[in-house]
């Protein structure tokens, strides 16, 4: 089997460790060697933060570069355009319609470019746009977004519903089970 590349991108606070922890335990259990990046970026700042995931039947080096993913993971749009270099052709972003104000726009220094996601579908980029947010607060809780996304990344692998469950109540606290199950539905369903 061929690596594949998984780049996860959000903003810091919103749970890329929890989304890339959870795809790497269920990937392991699916037999394949997995290695997963640390997270990159000023995370506890609010910055912009990445995470890679690379799996296959070997794989020597979490590190991903341009024109190598096969999924990028998007909780912002900006972090979607940001990264969207590093899709390979025939590559596709999962995006989370949010729109957080990064630094240089809340100090005023710049405008939040609200047609990013255009700017990608004008460069023929595949996007598969979702409203993350607000599945997760129907799930229970705003803090669910990176487990929406997990439920959509689903549906591009051939891994049963059940093992990404399975992943879920193995990787969770216990009492965030139920409703990240709900959450991942939704986005699995959206």
């Amino acid at each position: 089997m061929n690596t594949k590349n998984i780049i996860i991108s959000g903003v810091g606070g919103q749970g890329s460790l929890l989304a890339s922890k959870l795809l790497g335990r269920l990937l392991v259990d699916e037999g394949y060697d997995v290695k997963v990046s640390e997270v990159h970026g000023m995370s506890q700042r609010g910055g912009s933060v990445i995470t890679y995931v690379k799996f296959g039947e070997k794989v020597y080096s979490p590190i991903i570069c341009e024109k190598e993913a096969d999924f990028i993971v998007s909780f912002e749009k900006i972090e979607a355009a940001r990264w969207a270099a590093y899709l390979k052709d025939g590559g596709k972003i999962i995006v989370n319609t949010q729109e957080i104000d990064p630094m240089p726009v809340i100090t005023g220094a710049a405008e939040y470019p609200h047609d990013a996601l255009d700017t990608l579908d004008s460069l023929g980029i595949d996007c598969d746009r979702l409203d993350a947010l607000a599945l997760a607060s129907e799930a229970g809780s705003s803090k669910a977004v990176n487990i929406v996304l997990m439920g959509r990344l689903a549906k591009y692998f051939d891994i049963p519903y059940e093992k990404w469950i399975n992943a879920i109540e193995n990787t969770v606290a216990p009492k965030f089970v139920e409703m990240n199950k709900k959450a991942f539905a939704l986005g699995y369903n959206a």
